[in-house]
């Protein structure tokens, strides 16, 4: 994704614009805030506000070049839309978000859907747990805090 992207979708390749969609090329595979997008460019050294991030990721929404998630923490995030269609897997302890994709959860929803006389037209599944080094690291505590599981 370029100034091609950006042109593509209606966009000029104004310098910020360039800027932002850089840092969300670099985090792929993340999903980032504003304040994230921010922080990333002051540590490049590059000058931009945080009412201009809000800004161009509001346009890049309408555009479609990202996808805003509204995870149990209830502030925006940002992933770059890829095309493929993905659900999230959140832990409730540190915030990790890992992404999946299930056939036969895609296939039930339409049905259930379908079922309910709903012509279906987008879909989201969150799934809320704790990830596997949360658990690992609260069982340590556990060891820890018990002394006679030491024995």
């Amino acid at each position: 994704m370029d100034n091609i992207t950006l042109k593509n979708a209606g966009l000029k390749g104004t310098l910020p614009r360039i800027k932002v969609l850089n840092v969300l090329e670099a985090h792929r595979h993340e999903h980032l805030s504003a304040d994230d997008i921010y922080h990333y460019l002051q540590n490049e050294g590059e000058e931009a506000s945080l009412a201009t991030i809000y800004r161009i990721l509001t346009q890049f929404e309408a555009a479609e070049i990202v996808l805003r998630h509204s995870f149990e923490t209830g502030h925006a995030v940002y992933e770059l839309n890829e095309g493929e269609h993905h659900d999230h897997i959140l832990c409730i302890r540190c915030g990790r978000v890992d992404e999946f994709v299930d056939d036969t959860i895609e296939k039930r929803q339409a049905v259930i859907a379908e079922k309910a006389g709903y012509m279906m037209t987008d879909h989201q599944l969150n799934i809320f747990g704790v990830c596997p080094e949360c658990q690992e690291s609260d069982q340590k505590g556990k060891r820890q805090s018990d002394p006679s599981a030491n024995d």
